[in-house]
């Protein structure tokens, strides 16, 4: 399958007239609890030539594409991209860290991680992380007889990510097994978590059954808590663009040779 996906990038590359400077998985096969029936979620950094940005109109700086072989395909235009480095953005930051890559070319990804400390935003983070895990929790966890295992951990990771921004004083990593061996420190939470994701990773996603006590109490109340916490997380001051410009500007010049 990687080899198809790295046919799809040089298809789109094609296609496009575009260069892909980074693609890389941001799902589940990324977060290191896919199952055999996870989809392939591939995310990419591209770039026009530069006459697609002497114009005066605004063109779309996005791409979607779902495949039938479970492949889909997400893109973001560099500038965009640059945007919501800007402004911390975690799918953003995500990308950059994230363990399965499947296409990297020119320096451009590996500067911006070389910034990623200096735009790095902990208040806006957790604020992300926080709603998608209220969000999920309501949606999937509370009033329900029965909950499907799956649905755990999309509220356990952006629970956990708060924890790592609080405690670790950094951007939380993509793997879900290192964001649980260090966040969690309660014996019998580490063995309920253990035990769905054994299941998950056997192909018991989907199976609906009454709610684990321990785990909807816990992310109860570390809702509760970041939630009245989050407002007293360390900010920053709004980054300079001008590095960001200079980036862009580079990235034309090695990648086009203009």
């Amino acid at each position: 399958m990687i080899d198809e996906i790295k046919s799809e990038l040089a298809r789109l590359e094609t296609e496009h007239d575009i260069k892909i400077l980074l693609a890389v998985e941001s799902g589940s096969r990324a977060w290191g609890f896919a199952s055999q029936d996870s989809d392939w979620d591939v995310r990419y950094i591209y770039i026009h030539k530069l006459d697609w940005y002497l114009r005066i109109d605004q063109y779309k700086d996005s791409q979607e594409e779902i495949l039938p072989n479970d492949i889909d395909l997400s893109g973001w235009e560099l500038r965009k991209a640059f945007r919501l480095f800007r402004k911390s953005n975690p799918p953003m930051l995500e990308w950059l860290r994230s363990p399965i890559i499947y296409r990297e070319q020119f320096s451009t990804a590996e500067k911006l991680r070389e910034l990623s400390e200096k735009y790095y935003n902990p208040r806006s983070c957790m604020y992300h992380y926080l709603s998608m895990a209220k969000g999920n929790f309501n949606e999937f966890l509370t009033d329900r007889e029965l909950v499907k295992i799956k649905k755990y951990f999309y509220v356990l990771r952006p629970v956990l990510a708060c924890e790592w921004i609080l405690n670790e004083k950094s951007f939380p990593p993509m793997e879900f097994d290192r964001l649980v061996d260090s966040q969690v420190k309660d014996p019998q939470v580490r063995t309920a978590i253990d035990n769905l994701l054994e299941r998950k990773m056997a192909g018991e996603e989907l199976r609906e059954e009454p709610k684990i006590d321990v785990l909807n109490e816990l992310l109860a109340a570390k809702i509760k808590y970041f939630s009245e916490l989050v407002g007293e997380i360390d900010t920053v001051d709004k980054p300079q663009t001008e590095t960001l410009d200079d980036l862009f500007r580079e990235t034309l010049r090695e990648v086009w040779n203009q």
